[in-house]
């Protein structure tokens, strides 16, 4: 049956996850003007934005900034934030076809890849995400103890967050104070024993996924030399032709750059090391890192990594892998285990009436924040095309009264998008206090503690 949609009755969307997909996708339908909108925005952490908060690097505030339209978004009277509600436990996905038109899910890839070698189990073997949420004040990972008593660090991994964990590691207490890393990270990194930090990549410089921004800011830091070996920016014919990629190009130029500066005799040193695998992470006889042993790589004619039997140990005592974010399965939502999202075609979740995805969830973890409004906007015009044509949900109780008592009745304690505003207020008011940008709380139970009035 043609649903009717009207200022009495307006399409009633829910949206999982309050990352940037979330936000763009409340963006794109406040935007629209075919059919009247009320937009709830769930999560289960008390604090929105998602990876702008607990993955971007704290020393990049810039990227940060985007926040200020989400805030817009998030603060418009069609839209609501509801925080400290978790999908799948306080609402569950029957519970969202009984009280809404349309969901989509905006959960991002909140799981890493592994390495599937021996040793990745030990103490100091981590994912990079483990370490990126720890430094980043998030309630999951803020009470985890870091051992940072290692003098060398292995980064297994050549993409941007490869980049900002090896940054974190070598900058100085002075250089991370500008930040809004997290105290608790803060006083723990003063501490750090860390002078060698070894990024490796599995093929050459050519094919690295960084960008050249965060490459030149290695060449940038108070108190650490970047090092590279000149015969691993050594190309051929062949290869240098093959580069198209304008980013790609500069990498490299920077990488050649980087191999021959004379070191400056800094006290820490950023190894890029190109063309190696891990193959084993070695146990120092107490179930800690001892130690990676490598191997050297070569690319065959479809540049591919092909390993050579030519192997080297690196001393270090933590191994951080960085080789890819994937999704994690939502209850009731179709999930595709291999690839790490949710089944659909553009946007719509495969077999499924009114439930469609945006982001990493459904595309798999790629591009920028920004690249997830298009993504986000794509979706909703799907959505928009389905309720146009009377293809959404028919819920039983289509109105916001319903969803709160369905929630109270449970004992959820909802935070609200102004209760976020008082939190956030609370932090910017520490970190000016304490001439920093911001100063994370990273209890879940004093987050809540903080309320508007």
């Amino acid at each position: 049956m043609t649903q009717v949609y009207s200022p009495e009755r307006p399409l009633r969307v829910a949206v999982i996850g309050s990352g940037p997909s979330g936000v763009f996708a409340a963006e794109a339908l406040l935007k629209q003007t075919a059919l009247p909108a009320e937009i709830d925005v769930f999560d289960r952490l008390p604090t929105p934005y998602g990876l702008v908060r607990y993955g971007v690097a704290p020393d990049h505030l810039t990227i940060k900034s985007v926040t200020r339209g989400f805030e817009k978004t998030l603060s418009d009277p069609r839209v609501r934030f509801l925080g400290n509600v978790e999908f799948g436990r306080d609402l569950t996905h029957g519970d969202v076809l009984a009280h809404y038109d349309a969901v989509i899910y905006t959960v991002g890839a909140s799981s890493d890849r592994r390495l599937g070698i021996p040793g990745e189990d030990l103490a100091g073997s981590m994912s990079a995400t483990e370490f990126v949420a720890w430094y980043n004040g998030h309630p999951d990972a803020a009470a985890r103890e870091m051992l940072l008593h290692a003098g060398g660090v292995a980064v297994v991994g050549v993409g941007n967050v490869a980049l900002d964990v090896s940054r974190i590691l070598v900058k100085t207490v002075a250089e991370l104070r500008e930040s809004d890393i997290a105290e608790h990270a803060l006083k723990a990194l003063e501490r750090s024993q860390v002078k060698d930090v070894y990024v490796l990549g599995r093929r050459g410089p050519a094919q690295a996924n960084f960008t050249t921004k965060e490459l030149r800011e290695f060449g940038e830091l108070s108190d650490a030399d970047p090092v590279v070996m000149p015969a691993d920016v050594q190309l051929g014919e062949a290869e240098e032709a093959a580069i198209t990629d304008n980013v790609k190009r500069k990498n490299v130029e920077v990488l050649r750059e980087f191999a021959v500066r004379t070191p400056e005799g800094k006290d820490r040193r950023i190894h890029l090391r190109f063309l190696v695998s891990p193959v084993e992470i070695l146990d120092d006889g107490q179930g800690h890192v001892g130690g990676l042993k490598i191997e050297r790589n070569r690319l065959d004619d479809q540049g591919n990594a092909v390993g050579t039997g030519e192997y080297e140990t690196l001393p270090v005592q933590m191994v951080l892998r960085s080789v890819g974010y994937k999704g994690v399965a939502l209850k009731g939502v179709p999930f595709d285990e291999r690839r790490g999202v949710i089944p659909n075609a553009e946007g719509r979740v495969e077999g499924r009436t009114g439930e469609y995805t945006a982001g990493w969830i459904k595309r798999g973890p790629s591009g920028v924040v920004g690249t997830n409004r298009k993504d986000a906007t794509d979706t909703v015009a799907a959505l928009l095309a389905d309720a146009q044509a009377g293809a959404l949900l028919t819920p039983a109780q289509p109105g916001r009264e319903a969803v709160d008592a369905l929630l109270a009745g449970r004992g959820v304690d909802v935070y609200t998008f102004g209760d976020w505003q008082a939190l956030d207020a609370h932090e910017l008011s520490e970190g000016q206090a304490q001439g920093r940008p911001r100063h994370k709380v990273v209890d879940l139970a004093e987050m809540l503690s903080h309320r508007r009035r």
